[in-house]
């Protein structure tokens, strides 16, 4: 019998990943496995429409799925029933200002269908080294100094690449996606990375791109200029209530 089987990587993080055609329709988008979390190898990894996933105990494995989950950032869908909440919601959203508590929230929050709480140790070391870098960044969502929400994830030139969020109260996540979005936009970011296919995202306005188009469409995003550094300063502060409204933008 003939099982196919992911390519393996070797230990040099300069090393090329396969093309993403070659990754295997079942599991849907294991491209390849072993190498390592350095900020070369995952930088190259992303702006080929790749990322990490895997489980304690198990290899790197590096996954490019098709179709690919993603927002446009003029199109995260809130209820109308929820915006009516926010209106009053003292809640305030800001960026880089708890990555470590972000990732941390997200590796502790099970949520079903979602690949992105399995943070092991070592993707938890290598994403805060990115957020070091300026490559990694979270939104959070405070409560006054209660911490009930966000998202992190990985920019390269004007694309963002999604990878968990979490809620400690009801609504956190969809705050924290809401805002980033609301700046992204404003900043001409057009996409953002969802990874995989669930329901949760496509009720919140996700759309399911062939891979193709994905990483045609990224390779150019990646290429442009982009927001180096901590985003806390030009992020600025967010209150919930600013997102009460749909959205403006086409």
């Amino acid at each position: 019998m003939n099982i196919e089987s992911p390519a393996w990587l070797g230990n040099d993080p300069q090393a090329p990943f396969p093309p993403v055609s070659r990754a295997l329709r079942e599991p849907d988008g294991l491209l390849a496995a072993g190498g390592d979390l350095s900020p070369a190898r995952l930088l190259d990894a992303y702006a080929h429409g790749i990322f990490p996933w895997y489980s304690e105990g198990q290899p790197i494995l590096w996954w490019s799925p098709d179709p690919r989950m993603l927002f446009r950032s003029d199109g995260v869908r809130l209820s109308s029933r929820f915006r009516r909440g926010l209106r009053g919601s003292g809640w305030q959203a800001c960026a880089d200002t708890a990555f470590e508590a972000v990732i941390d929230a997200c590796a502790g929050t099970p949520r079903p269908g979602q690949r992105g709480t399995w943070i092991t140790p070592a993707m938890r070391a290598a994403y805060i080294e990115l957020h070091r870098l300026g490559h990694a960044h979270s939104v959070e969502v405070f409560d006054g100094d209660r911490l009930v929400g966000g998202i992190y994830g990985v920019a390269i030139g004007r694309m963002f690449f999604g990878e968990s969020m979490f809620s400690i109260a009801s609504g956190g996540s969809k705050v924290a996606l809401a805002a980033l979005a609301h700046r992204l936009r404003q900043w001409g970011w057009p996409l953002i990375d969802a990874q995989v296919e669930n329901d949760h995202l496509r009720r919140l306005g996700a759309e399911a791109w062939p891979r193709e188009r994905f990483i045609a469409t990224i390779g150019d995003l990646c290429g442009q200029p982009g927001v180096p550094g901590r985003w806390t300063e030009r992020f600025g502060r967010l209150s919930a209530s600013e997102l009460a409204a749909p959205p403006t933008g086409g």
